[in-house]
């Protein structure tokens, strides 16, 4: 069943990337700044939709969500595909997301972030896309 691997390595791939984030976003200063004053003005100013927050909690909250959001997607898709690949194997909805997902992250991937994130979720597309045509074909 090289479509069951295919699923449990590409989910798996963006889980370890969600957690490398999410490990990086509260336990490291990696996504701080370069230029300090850049870092001091974001926890000084809110966004012009709302002044409950500042930039800086806004940015550690949008970091955190994007990573418990891949972490669950892996915490769901490793198991399924593992245990019930059955269930994805004969639903399309179930057989296509993951592919999609992979492909709205990769889109962002290139976009916006760099090479390493990119190069990961570009290889964990490509599987999924491989899967894809393997159950539906």
């Amino acid at each position: 069943m090289i479509e069951k691997l295919l699923l449990v390595f590409g989910a798996t791939i963006l889980g370890v990337l969600g957690l490398i984030h999410l490990l990086f976003t509260f336990f490291t200063n990696k996504f701080d700044a370069v230029d300090q004053s850049v870092s001091t003005a974001m926890k000084k100013t809110s966004p012009v939709l709302t002044k409950e927050t500042t930039m800086w909690d806004a940015w550690i909250g949008f970091n955190a969500s994007h990573s418990f959001g891949v972490l669950f997607f892996a915490g769901f898709y490793v198991p399924l595909a593992f245990n019930h690949i059955e269930i994805i194997q004969t639903n399309w909805w179930f057989s296509f997301l993951p592919m999609a997902f992979g492909f709205c992250y990769l889109v962002l991937a290139k976009k916006y972030w760099f090479r390493i994130p990119y190069i990961g979720i570009l290889i964990s597309t490509c599987c999924f896309a491989i899967a894809v045509i393997l159950i539906n074909t």
